[in-house]
């Protein structure tokens, strides 16, 4: 691959530490913000991590304008609108997003609709399409996956049409994001297993895929450095406040690699099979990484031989001569995930996750539609997409 040219854009500040949510409120003053409206959901409340938020106003002397705490699992048009309906009536002047990719993707679309001041969040759908400003967003992520509290982009369904709408554009960003050990210590094994594996895929196609440059890679080895190190023992010891800051990180600098480097053929089809199948994001891309990374190994060994060092640490790199370590990247991959389904029973085939073989090939159809297998460093025909699909099952 040769570099020559790349754009990098990432301002979203940064508050990481045990400390971190009792700055919201001083955040928002730093932001010129007095009447927060957050958005969460109901799984968060009952952790009384929204309670503890709460206090921390109350201490500050602040309100909080509303709250919506039913977010649904997949961030929806319909919701959008009614939030950002509620937003101007109240009079809000800024979002917090407190929660996992749905939660922060809804905030970002009620950001957008209110910045815009259209009622249909559809018209504006697609690549840097939203050229105006837009209200501050602080985001709480409380997995460690998805990275969208440093990302550009947005995933919106669209209920009457049962597809997911992209929103990609700079002005999504948000302001801050509050990386707190206490916002993930009740997330439970599986799901830390399987948003994990969603980061670890982020890193990796991040560093690999066509639009890599210098600053990406250095975000995304930096992440998996810290997946290497921490992953494993925040799924065992899940109220590790360490093994959960250092997973945030992790997420963290995945999504601003992938932000910038964007990704490939794994998350096409990690998008299919969540539009087809319904099958979580996470386990898909658990399920897939391997596979996919098998099928481009001719085409970027090199690349994939790079990342595992960082991965699978200093000693195993050394162990293995350059000519294998793609291939030894691979397999270490391979059997994290089988680690993974000892501990936690992720599953690490379609067939475990209740995929029906018969829509294998509606999947890889949608799959190589998806805007993101453009950027992976191979190019893929429907048959080896299909390949692919049936080796996963």
């Amino acid at each position: 691959m040769k570099l020559k040219y790349f754009e990098f854009y990432n301002p979203v500040k940064i508050l990481s530490g045990s400390k971190a949510l009792e700055n919201i409120p001083t955040e928002m003053e730093y932001l010129n913000a007095a009447r927060p409206f957050i958005i969460t959901d109901q799984g968060i409340v009952k952790t009384g991590l929204i309670k503890l938020i709460k206090s921390f106003f109350k201490a500050d002397q602040k309100k909080i304008s509303f709250i919506f705490d039913k977010t649904p699992a997949d961030s929806s048009l319909t919701v959008v609108k009614k939030l950002a309906d509620i937003f101007r009536k109240k009079n809000c002047d800024c979002l917090v997003a407190v929660g996992g990719g749905s939660v922060i993707d809804t905030a970002k679309g009620v950001n957008i609709l209110v910045g815009s001041n259209k009622k249909d969040l559809s018209q504006l759908v697609g690549v840097n399409n939203l050229k105006f400003p837009q209200k501050p967003l602080i985001v709480v992520p409380t997995t460690s996956g998805t990275g969208s509290e440093a990302t550009q982009a947005a995933v919106i369904y669209d209920e009457k049409q049962k597809i997911k709408l992209s929103f990609t554009s700079p002005t999504i960003l948000p302001k801050t994001a509050v990386l707190d050990p206490r916002s993930t210590l009740s997330l439970p094994p599986l799901l830390t297993a399987a948003t994990g594996m969603d980061a670890l895929t982020h890193a990796v196609e991040a560093y690999s895929c066509l639009q890599k440059n210098p600053l990406s890679d250095v975000y995304a080895k930096a992440s998996l450095e810290f997946i290497g190190k921490f992953f494993i023992k925040a799924v065992k010891k899940p109220h590790n406040k360490q093994a959960r800051m250092g997973m945030a990180n992790a997420s963290l600098m995945a999504g601003i690699a992938f932000s910038s480097s964007m990704v490939g053929a794994v998350h096409a089809l990690g998008h299919a099979l969540g539009a087809v199948a319904g099958l979580h994001h996470g386990n898909a891309m658990a399920i897939l990484l391997p596979l996919v990374m098998q099928a481009n190994l001719d085409k970027i060994g090199d690349i994939y031989g790079q990342l595992l060092l960082p991965l699978a640490g200093e000693k195993i790199y050394r162990k293995t001569p350059q000519s294998k370590r793609a291939q030894r990247m691979i397999d270490h991959i391979k059997s994290l995930n089988k680690k993974l389904n000892r501990l936690t029973a992720m599953p690490i085939t379609l067939a475990q996750a209740g995929v029906k073989r018969k829509k294998l090939d509606q999947v890889a159809r949608k799959a190589l539609d998806d805007g993101t297998m453009a950027l992976n460093p191979k190019d893929f025909e429907i048959e080896e997409i299909v390949k692919i699909l049936n080796q996963a099952y």
